[in-house]
């Protein structure tokens, strides 16, 4: 039974986070075989001030940009 860990920076609606599952789980069906009901998807959001990129908060990376 495959099982995908995916953490994301807060924000994304439940019908992407659905989407991104059901494209993964036909992937992992496809390539490895087996049934899609045994393939299990988990999303972790992670709030934009906790997920750090080159030493900077995603939150102040946004600010910087201005959309944030």
């Amino acid at each position: 039974m495959p099982y995908v860990n995916i953490k994301l920076v807060e924000g994304r609606s439940a019908e992407a986070k659905k989407a991104l599952a059901t494209d993964i789980t036909d992937a992992i069906v496809r390539h490895c075989g087996g049934a899609a009901d045994h393939v299990y998807v988990v999303f972790e959001d992670i709030p934009a001030t906790d997920f750090i990129v080159g030493g900077q908060t995603v939150a102040d990376r946004r600010k910087a940009r201005g959309d944030g």
